[in-house]
């Protein structure tokens, strides 16, 4: 009597682990980008009111989220640029490979304070004087002789972020290159407060945090080259192409052998992209194409690891054409 009593313990035990486990295992774990935080965070929100699967959603920034990447702690990564060389290589090295997915478009946004009514646009080649590394811009008449002697502060995301990465190589012509006497985050909220407490400050960052705080905020269009006409961020100017170079694709990295082996995730990840087109343009990024979120679910479901990039960020890419070199 006692052995069966002690077998149907160690049943229940046994049973009430499995259960256990099985309920740990239904969490899906993501970090990463600031930029891409307001998407994913909607796309969990959504997708837990149909499912029992918790999702928890950090922002470390891209690079920070890609480090726990590839150590296995998370099942997706949230970035604002592509994956580099040496990220892809300490995946690698930990046997993690990787489905890459752009999901939305980003208009990144240069922004001064609401107060600032003296610079009506910038070319890239100003930004460029006034960011480049060794740059010993302090007032904004060094910019432009026509403009105040106002002291220039400037706030931006720190290194660890894709945005700077994607920031520094479309402005300065390299990733990394930029002056270090600036006020650094990873968290946008605090960018926008720095901008907007300060008349004389720039800084730039994701255009959905510059919509949730244009009262306070002023985004200044664009010239990207010589003779050329100066283009607000948008929807409309990332989608024909006219807001360069600063307009960007989004992405989520998704652990091939996670999606592959853990339904829970896969089922996320085919939320995510149905629900991209709405979820995306509701937190004010832009969404894909609706070809290219076609493309890019029949990606996924081909579960094809790698990265259509050579480790470095890229200006001007195309999502199919992305897809189609992605090895």
């Amino acid at each position: 009597m006692k052995t069966k009593l002690l077998y149907s313990l160690l049943a229940v035990t046994f049973a009430w682990s499995a259960t256990s486990a099985n309920a740990a295992e239904k969490i899906i774990k993501i970090d990463g980008s600031s930029t891409v935080y307001p998407i994913t965070e909607a796309v969990a929100e959504e997708f837990q009111k149909v499912s029992k699967v918790k999702v928890t959603v950090g922002e470390s920034g891209t690079g920070g989220g890609f480090k726990k990447f590839c150590r296995g702690e998370t099942e997706i990564s949230d970035a604002s640029r592509p994956i580099k060389q040496k990220e892809i290589d300490e995946c690698k090295a930990a046997g993690i490979q990787f489905i890459e997915l752009p999901i939305a478009y980003d208009a990144l946004t240069v922004v001064v304070n609401a107060k600032n009514d003296w610079v009506k646009s910038l070319s890239v080649a100003e930004l460029n004087q006034i960011w480049k590394s060794g740059s010993s811009i302090k007032s904004w008449k060094q910019v432009n002789s026509a403009y105040p002697d106002e002291k220039m502060a400037l706030f931006g995301p720190g290194t660890a972020s894709g945005t700077f990465d994607y920031f520094t190589e479309a402005i300065n012509g390299k990733a990394q290159s930029s002056r270090s006497d600036y006020t650094p985050s990873e968290d946008d909220n605090v960018l926008v407060q720095g901008v907007a407490s300060n008349k004389g400050s720039i800084g730039y960052f994701g255009f959905a945090y510059f919509e949730e705080n244009k009262d306070k905020l002023r985004a200044i269009p664009i010239v990207a080259k010589a003779g050329a006409a100066a283009v607000s961020p948008s929807a409309e100017t990332v989608m024909n192409g006219s807001y360069q170079p600063l307009a960007r694709p989004l992405f989520i990295y998704v652990n091939a052998t996670a999606a592959a082996f853990k339904p829970e995730v896969k089922e996320f990840v085919n939320f995510y992209l149905a629900n991209a087109p709405k979820l995306v343009k509701e937190v004010k990024y832009v969404p894909l194409p609706a070809e290219d979120y076609t493309a890019v679910t029949a990606h996924f479901k081909a579960m094809k690891p790698g990265t259509g990039f050579d480790g470095t960020a890229e200006v001007g890419i195309k999502i199919q054409d992305l897809i189609k070199r992605i090895k």
